[in-house]
């Protein structure tokens, strides 16, 4: 399904820099009209401004904030056409991170996009139409080394993406899952040593992201692969798991090597 951005209402969650913000700028030089939304107020004050859009600070991952955000908009936009739920967190840890990191993992990378299509599909299934884009990250197709918490949520905001594709596509429903890996965000420069050794090299930034969606949204693909290699990464972990483990944990003792983590 071809999604026609001229006039749509679109609504960014983490817009206020990174790959929100290239989506924000993209859609807005395309003619839609932008709600964005970011914990930073400041931040999405500034994108705001900068494609002639709304903004609204709020936790778009809690169930107050995420009603919150979907009231404002609407009355902001009339209707939302586009929903981009592309806040998240990567926090460091494996097994014996703390539950409540763990907690907010969950709320932000997978609930806020459950919260979030709660209020907006009855709508669209009445209008019958409707867009969820969800940025998932590779590391949803794959996993990251580094951070539990991130690579098991990736996995679930990934699985409710295709459970809505599955079970909505016939009512108009069009949902689309972008996959990169590393984008020179504050994201990624959050990860430290570790994330350059594995992902410094082919980073790219949030604006080839932005160039890639637009792509897709040409053709409707679920999968918005702004790396294409990760396809057959992708295809490597399900054809040949155990050689792809291994391969992934010979990984990890080049990072600790090279790190000394």
């Amino acid at each position: 399904m071809t999604t026609q951005l001229r006039g749509a209402g679109v609504v960014i969650t983490g817009g206020g820099g990174g790959i929100g913000g290239a989506l924000a700028r993209r859609f807005a030089a395309e003619g839609a009209r932008i709600v964005v939304a970011d914990l930073d107020g400041d931040a999405a004050a500034k994108v705001a401004e900068e494609v002639g859009g709304a903004s609204i600070a709020v936790d778009a991952a809690s169930e107050a904030g995420v009603e919150e955000l979907i009231t404002a908009a609407r009355g902001e936009l009339g209707a939302i056409d586009l929903f981009c739920a592309n806040a998240g967190i990567a926090p460091h840890g494996g097994a014996d991170t703390p539950e409540d990191v763990w907690a907010k993992a969950w709320d932000v990378n997978v609930m806020a996009h459950v919260r979030a299509a709660k209020l907006l599909l009855p709508d669209w299934l009445e209008r019958g139409r409707g867009h969820f884009l969800a940025t998932v990250s590779a590391a949803g197709l794959l996993t990251i080394l580094g951070s539990a918490p991130y690579a098991v949520t990736k996995h679930g905001a990934l699985a409710f993406a295709e459970w809505l594709s599955a079970t909505y596509r016939h009512r108009g429903i069009t949902v689309q899952a972008i996959c990169p890996q590393g984008v020179r965000t504050n994201m990624l420069a959050g990860t430290g040593a570790a994330g350059d050794f594995i992902m410094g090299a082919t980073a790219i930034e949030p604006g080839q992201v932005a160039d890639t969606v637009m792509d897709a949204f040409a053709d409707g693909r679920f999968l918005i692969l702004p790396h294409p290699e990760v396809a057959d990464y992708y295809a490597a972990r399900a054809t040949q798991t155990d050689r792809w483990l291994a391969g992934m944990n010979k990984l990890q003792r080049k990072v600790e090597e090279a790190t000394g983590q």
